[in-house]
């Protein structure tokens, strides 16, 4: 990560969590052998006999809070848990691969990890031991991560490739819930430095041909994001209040939403709910990739009694 911001996630920032020794079995047994599928090294072009794939914005929660006890509720654990695992049936065939986009990986230009089999890369402090041996090995897709490349550079971002990095913990801890077998090979693409949403909704613009070429791209944020919030419950009306105007303007005409998320700093309570914006970004990829599509609310929770939700663009039904 060199002097780019940390963005790890440290245990003394939360309160401890719910999620039993039988989750944390349940989820890395399910995910502790490596698929067996080969991945063609010499793809680099994309076969689109594939039905349009949604794109989603999803909450990946603090830390690796389904495999530690985080202070969560019975409730919003078990509710984000359902929400997750509800993941794969929103398609109407399985994606050829996933393409995430984690607020936890920046770098000066986009960037896509070309790892074969990437490594786990545990950026949180001060957790269980357990949770750093936690393991969801999907392989990388390599056709698909050079059609990225491919989509970038037509679009004039000057794409990057990183063969070292593994999935931080906003790609391998959710994605060890929604898909627990890890046999879809997948690609991590990073935020780039600036943070600039008008660049990042343009980002999403040039991925959306891979809609159309069977693959699921998600977004791995918060809709809330300000670390001293969660642990205090003056913040629960501003991210109500913010997390109220994320769901009106998600639901928006593409031109209006757009406009909206390009200047999201004018909303009500944006700085209180996001001191920092990484967290936030992911959800401007994804809205950029969503081309017309309206967004719908596919959750709405809390956690640690914060409000958060989930947003789906090109679903059916």
């Amino acid at each position: 990560m060199g002097n780019k911001p940390k963005q790890g996630i440290d245990r003394r920032l939360v309160t401890a969590g719910l999620a039993s020794a039988a989750t944390l079995a349940a989820l890395s047994h399910a995910s502790s052998k490596r698929p067996t599928e080969s991945i063609t090294t010499d793809e680099t072009t994309m076969n689109n006999n594939h039905t349009k794939m949604p794109v989603v914005f999803l909450p990946h929660g603090g830390g690796p809070w389904p495999f530690a006890d985080l202070g969560m509720s019975t409730t919003e654990t078990n509710e984000l848990l359902a929400y997750l695992r509800s993941i794969p049936t929103i398609t109407k065939e399985k994606p050829k691969a996933l393409l995430v986009i984690s607020a936890h990986w920046e770098e000066t230009t986009p960037t896509v990890m070309t790892a074969a089999n990437p490594p786990m890369f545990y950026d949180y402090y001060g957790f269980p031991a357990d949770t750093y041996k936690l393991n969801w090995p999907a392989p990388n897709h390599r056709g698909v991560a050079a059609r990225v490349v491919e989509l970038l550079n037509a679009a004039g971002f000057q794409p990057k490739q990183n063969e070292k990095r593994g999935f931080d913990h906003g790609t391998f801890v959710p994605m060890m819930v929604a898909f627990p077998d890890a046999d879809i090979p997948t690609v991590q693409l990073s935020l780039k430095v600036g943070l600039d949403p008008k660049e990042h909704l343009a980002i999403g613009a040039a991925l959306a041909p891979l809609r159309d070429e069977g693959v699921l791209i998600l977004g791995s944020g918060m809709s809330y994001h300000n670390m001293r919030g969660f642990r205090d419950k003056s913040a629960h009306p501003i991210a109500e209040t913010f997390d109220a105007w994320l769901r009106e303007t998600t639901s928006l005409e593409a031109t209006a939403r757009d406009q909206r998320l390009a200047n999201w700093t004018q909303a009500p309570a944006a700085r209180l709910a996001h001191p920092r914006e990484e967290h936030l970004l992911p959800l401007m990829v994804i809205a950029g990739a969503a081309g017309a599509d309206r967004g719908k609310t596919a959750y709405n929770g809390s956690v640690w009694g914060i409000r958060l939700s989930a947003f789906h663009f090109g679903c059916v039904g």
